[in-house]
């Protein structure tokens, strides 16, 4: 048996897919929007969660785990190729970007919140998974300031 349960794994190698996805979909919206404000909030985000992805794949396969090479979904491919259709269409762009922001943001809340509820986990990774949490919960709020102002 590896480091953790097999659907454990599953799901930890879900949520790195799902960071790949998330990365290249800030990346995406930043190049839509054209307020600088949103154009770095995006970008940092972009940054953000490359990072996540780092450090969650080294401490995964420091502990023993075999991390799935992969660089994202056919279903965020998918929400990308929307996003450019969508803002083809928007009268509102910055304010449609920013709402698929927050609803990304949500669902990769409650991904976290589900392995972290749901799955046994080492402290290291426990800790690193709550520590991203609380930035994308940080991230999520922000995207709804955002929205608000703009």
């Amino acid at each position: 048996m590896g480091l953790f349960n097999e659907s454990t794994e599953n799901k930890l190698n879900d949520l790195i897919e799902k960071a790949y996805d998330v990365e290249k979909g800030f990346k995406k919206v930043a190049e839509h929007v054209d307020n600088t404000q949103l154009k770095s909030f995006f970008s940092e985000k972009a940054r953000e969660r490359s990072n996540y992805i780092n450090e969650l794949t080294t401490t995964l396969r420091n502990q023993g785990m075999e991390v799935t090479e992969d660089n994202g979904s056919v279903a965020g491919s998918i929400h990308r190729v929307w996003i450019d259709t969508k803002v083809l269409f928007s009268m509102d762009d910055d304010e449609s970007m920013l709402e698929e922001v927050r609803n990304g943001e949500k669902q990769a809340i409650e991904d976290y919140d589900d392995i972290l509820e749901n799955c046994e986990l080492n402290p290291a990774v426990r800790d690193l998974l709550l520590k991203q949490r609380v930035a994308i919960q940080y991230s999520y709020d922000k995207a709804n300031y955002l929205e608000g102002i703009h």
